[in-house]
């Protein structure tokens, strides 16, 4: 029962890492000894954040945008080219659109449904060859798809394709976990409710407080909760555990 939650040597790739939850997710696996690859569209911030993470362990930059599948196949085939195999795969990387029903775009619309949800089986699709390298019997390679309490509950603005896109996420990953479990990869999603991250930087600079007064745990999320979840669900510790959603929200989505 000794090192269950260890992800030590572990390679592993978040997209979406430069910055939120991302780096959040990130850190938390540099920290207890994986080899971390982080993916983000701006090359000068995701270089940035990986240097700073390498004061810890070892993080490498991969700058690429996933909204178009250039990007994903860039960013699938800068990962062939360094490992042969992929331990962990961390789809966080998205985005968010808010507009009054009669005046929500379809631009707003597709951009969010393709980084949130098309990306996700694409670069997962992509990088099979590097999961499967990876996986065994007793140490299955991992997907973990981040989603969102919105995707579960319908939130209270207007953002539309972003509780859809985050639903999608949830339903993807239980597909994925019934086809790729026989291949010993595992799938699971995390659903974070409030965190500091950049998304939700302005609803917390205009209503911080009254959100985590609103938590049933009575605050907003930290780096240590949502890392907590997806290096669980990188371990020993989750090996008999696939198709799940794991909310990490203190509570907000269940009560």
């Amino acid at each position: 029962m000794r090192n269950l939650f260890s992800v030590e040597g572990k390679v592993v790739l978040v997209t979406g890492g430069s910055r939120g939850i991302g780096e959040m997710i990130a850190r938390g696996y540099v920290e207890n000894g994986a080899k971390v690859y982080i993916s983000s569209r701006k090359a000068e911030v995701c270089d940035r954040v990986a240097e700073e993470l390498s004061e810890f362990g070892t993080c490498i930059s991969l700058p690429f945008d996933l909204g178009a599948m250039a990007g994903i196949e860039g960013l699938a085939a800068a990962i062939a080219e360094r490992e042969p195999k992929l331990d962990v795969l961390v789809n966080n990387a998205g985005a968010t659109w808010g507009a009054p029903i009669d005046e929500f775009p379809e631009s707003g619309w597709d951009k969010v449904v393709d980084l949130n949800t098309k990306s996700v089986f694409f670069l997962t699709q992509k990088l099979l060859p590097q999961l499967r390298a990876a996986a065994t019997h007793e140490a299955p390679s991992r997907v973990i798809n981040i989603a969102s309490v919105n995707g579960i509950e319908p939130p209270g603005l207007e953002t539309y394709s972003y509780s859809t896109s985050k639903a999608g996420c949830i339903m993807l990953t239980r597909h994925l976990a019934k086809r790729l479990a026989p291949e010993n990869i595992l799938v699971n999603a995390i659903a974070p409710g409030p965190f500091p991250s950049h998304m939700m930087a302005a609803t917390l600079a205009r209503a911080g407080d009254a959100i985590a007064k609103a938590n049933p745990r009575g605050r907003i999320g930290t780096p240590q909760d949502i890392a907590g979840v997806a290096i669980f669900l990188s371990s020993r510790a989750s090996a008999y555990t696939t198709g799940t959603t794991v909310p990490c929200d203190g509570g907000s989505a269940e009560f």
